[in-house]
């Protein structure tokens, strides 16, 4: 009798190592808002039962907690809807695509955001613009019987309502959701990071944190597209960009990179330096 794949992927057989080596979640801590210097760094690659739960108390341990009284009682909120973010980290386990050699799934926090990457597109019959309407659809549907035993997920369907509903009690967290390559990706983003300010002649300002970081001001930062964002979270930590600097970051062609760089000087949140090919892009100041 030989095992099954799904046996092997919730063992913690030598074999699992050798079957599969990228059946396990990378998570990362970075300073600032773009890859690049880490604070903290944990691989995870225990029985798919465990991973989930590991990669979240990873997440609890650099995000904030506050409290707040409602009379007598003290009332504890973290700054991320951690409900949500739990079962995005079950679905990335359960519904990733374990046939893409050489991915694995990606945990990364920032400052300004948490990004949780899975193997595989998502499933064509789910319509992650209408979380609540109880969608269900299973890639691998052993191991997600396995988990539903398990207790570590409930009704199908539920997941994504349960999402939604987590996401209405923190209006300051915004979650947009990607497909960089072959990969599914799940962004929560404090909208809130970039603060609003505007200068008497209407232009966006920037300011410089307490660590020396350049932020954006803008009270439309909600509004910009994830592209945008991405772009902005960039100057905040470096000093400029240029058009081949925006392809790479994004992994976009040439003519989206000039279109998302027009619209940003457009709105007032860049400005252009230098002429043709040595043109570069800075963040806007008074």
């Amino acid at each position: 009798m030989f095992p099954t794949n799904a046996l092997i992927l919730l063992s913690n057989d030598e074999l699992k190592k050798q079957l599969f080596p990228y059946a396990k979640i990378e998570c990362a801590r970075f300073k600032g808002t773009i890859p690049g210097d880490f604070i903290d760094q944990k691989t995870i690659d225990s029985p798919l039962s465990l991973q989930a739960e590991e990669a979240y108390k990873f997440i609890l341990r650099h995000i904030a907690q506050g409290s707040t009284y409602e009379g007598v009682y003290r009332k504890d909120r973290w700054e991320y809807p951690v409900i949500a973010i739990r079962e995005v980290i079950r679905n990335a386990v359960i519904h990733r695509d374990y046939a893409l050699k050489g991915m694995d799934v990606k945990i990364a926090v920032f400052d300004d955001k948490i990004e949780i990457t899975s193997p595989g597109k998502l499933m064509p019959t789910i319509d992650f613009n209408d979380m609540e309407a109880g969608q269900s659809d299973i890639r691998n549907k052993i191991l997600a019987g396995v988990f539903k035993k398990l207790g570590i997920i409930e009704q199908w369907g539920n997941g994504l309502r349960l999402i939604a509903e987590e996401l209405k009690k923190y209006p300051e967290i915004k979650m947009q959701w990607s497909e960089p390559g072959m990969a599914f990706r799940i962004t929560f983003i404090k909208s809130d990071f970039y603060l609003a300010e505007t200068g008497e002649n209407g232009r966006k300002r920037t300011k410089t944190d307490e660590n020396g970081r350049k932020r954006t001001k803008t009270t439309k930062y909600e509004q910009l597209t994830f592209e945008e964002q991405k772009v902005l979270s960039y100057l905040a930590e470096k000093d400029a960009i240029t058009r081949t600097g925006v392809m790479e970051l994004l992994n976009i062609q040439k003519t989206k990179a000039h279109k998302i760089l027009s619209l940003l000087v457009k709105k007032g949140l860049i400005e252009p330096h230098g002429r043709g090919r040595g043109t570069y892009y800075i963040l806007r100041t008074e």
